[in-house]
């Protein structure tokens, strides 16, 4: 599900709004790996499945880097503003890592608007994005994300 938003002012009035999840996203054994390489972060519990099956998850994880890389991909899932020249992530507050993500793992995006400001030329907005684990009882990531849209 989608919210969408017809232009960048009409964030300001939306300060506690749930936005609602992006699509599930499985995380297989190939994204880690490539993410291992993509940053030279080889360590062994996302890796190497036979010493991961040996370690304290009982198999190889996702980076937590990885998980919250994700939330770029999400986002655009979960909220669309119309009537903008550009927007642009701005950066991040608040990160957590509450639960590892088990290789075979699906998760999603959920988020709500924290806080929505003007700016210079645009609208300031924090989405708190909180990355869940099909079947897990804590989220993998909770992250504030800070985007700013222009008009």
């Amino acid at each position: 599900m989608t919210t969408t938003f017809d232009n960048p002012t009409a964030l300001l009035s939306a300060v506690g709004q749930h936005l609602g999840y992006s699509d599930w996203l499985e995380i297989d054994q190939q994204r880690i790996n490539q993410f291992a390489d993509a940053t030279g972060d080889h360590q062994w519990i996302h890796v190497d499945p036979q010493k991961a099956a040996e370690g304290p998850f009982g198999k190889t994880i996702a980076h937590g880097y990885l998980t919250l890389s994700l939330a770029n991909l999400f986002l655009p899932q979960i909220m669309e503003v119309k009537n903008t020249s550009m927007g642009v992530n701005y950066g991040c507050e608040k990160v957590r890592f509450p639960a590892a993500v088990p290789v075979g793992s699906r998760i999603r995006g959920g988020g709500e608007v924290v806080s929505a400001e003007e700016v210079k030329g645009g609208v300031q907005v924090v989405v708190r994005m909180t990355i869940e684990i099909d079947g897990g009882d804590r989220p993998a990531c909770v992250i504030d994300t800070i985007s700013r849209f222009f008009p």
